[in-house]
Order: C-alpha cells, then structure tokens, then sequence
C-alpha cells in the first residue's frame, strides 16, 4: 500500500509538470524584454573658432582708425598785391617800376578804355580811351601801397601835367591810379592830397584816382623795352 502511494506522489508529480511547464514557457517566452540599460552619451564639446593666421608684416598692436582723416595743413601761401598805375609812355615807368624793392612782377598795357583788345595805334587820339599802364603786382610786406606811390609813382613822372607826358601828348598818357578796392582808394587819395599839400609841385596834382577795369597786355615788344633797347627813349625820372 505503501509502494502504491509512493508511485501515485510520483505520477501526479509529473502529471502537473506536463500541465503547467508549457503555460509556464510561453508566459516566459511572451514577457518583454527587460529593459535595455541606459546609455548616457558624454555632452557635445563646442566647435573651436576658426583658427586666422595673423600676416606676418602685421603690427601686433594696430592704431585705431580715427572716425574723420585730419585735413593736411600747409603754410598760406604769401599774399601779393596788385595795381594798375599810368603816367605817361609805359617803357620809362615799367623800367623804374621793376627795380624797385618789393616789386614781383611788371607789364606794360592798357587799361581805362572802352575798345575791347586794344592795339598799339588803337590808343593814340583817343580812338580807345586807354591809358598806356604797368600792372604792378608787389609784395605788402616789403612794399607798401603808400610808399609805392609817394616815393617812386609821384615822383617818376610830372602828375601836375593833364593828358601829357614831356613830348607825348594825349589822353594815352594821362596821369592815372587804377585802384582794386576801397582800401587802395583811400590810401591813393590819401597820398595824393599829401603831395599836393607838400609844395613839391607847383601845380595842382591832376591825377585820375578810378577803379581798375580789364587789363589788356602790350604787343611783346612794348614789354620791358629798354632792357630790350638799352639807351632808348624815356622821359622818366625820379625827382628829388
């Protein structure tokens, strides 16, 4: 009786294994699989700036670029002045006038007429209205109007003589200042009334004190002409 029990333990033991090792391995098999362990990716490094290769000439240092260029600066150029004077044939006047201290630049011309381009014979007879005249340009600093006129213009020529010069008669040679401005205006008139008031003269001083007006150049030969003819005809010279 015993065996008996024995061998029904052992048949039902393994009539349950048979029921329940399938249910058993398919629930196995049908459980998802554990989950896969985290993988933790190390954080992204940021790109390095882009390497710049620095020129080898190039100042470690550079200025910083001012926001406007200074404006270059230069010493102001000396400033001339310029006047117009007649009395009489411009070759004996020019002569003079251009040796004088201070003076930079002569012409002989013509100027105070009404014909445009005058010519040489255009001004006898008053058939232009010009006066035979020296552009004078001198430097202020070292000459000034006011002496130019007093020392050398009323004394190079007889200003007391109306329309006439020695031997040269006509309105050509009138006695003339041919002024810029109000300043060389005032200053010519200031001379003037000066010498007349002097007694150097024993006539009135009948010189034309007007505003410049176009300038006309000389035929070349006109132009420094007794350098160009030594000994040749003038009636210009300084009095005492």
């Amino acid at each position: 009786m015993r065996r008996w029990i024995t061998r029904l333990s052992a048949l039902v033991a393994l009539a349950g294994w048979t029921s329940f090792g399938p249910d058993v391995a398919r629930a196995s098999a049908e459980a998802p699989d554990p989950p896969a362990a985290a993988t933790s990716k190390p954080p992204t490094r940021p790109a390095l700036p882009k390497k710049t290769t620095m020129h080898p000439n190039a100042p470690t240092n550079p200025p910083a670029v001012a926001a406007t260029s200074p404006k270059p600066t230069s010493a102001p150029s000396q400033a001339l002045e310029t006047i117009y004077l007649a009395g009489g044939c411009f070759w004996g006047m020019e002569d003079i006038l251009r040796k004088i201290p201070g003076v930079r630049d002569t012409q002989a011309g013509y100027t105070g007429g009404w014909l445009p381009n005058p010519k040489y014979d255009d001004t006898h007879d008053s058939k232009s209205g010009h006066a035979e005249s020296v552009k004078v340009v001198f430097d202020p600093k070292v000459l000034s109007l006011e002496v130019l006129l007093e020392r050398w213009f009323f004394r190079m020529h007889d200003p007391t003589t109306l329309n006439r010069q020695g031997n040269d008669v006509g309105t050509q040679y009138r006695s003339a200042i041919f002024v810029f401005d109000d300043t060389q205006k005032k200053t010519a008139e200031t001379v003037k009334a000066r010498v007349n008031a002097s007694g150097k003269w024993k006539r009135p001083i009948v010189t034309e004190i007007t505003s410049a007006s176009t300038w006309y150049p000389a035929e070349a030969y006109h132009q420094k002409y007794l350098v160009k003819n030594p000994g040749g005809y003038t009636c210009h010279f300084l009095r005492d």
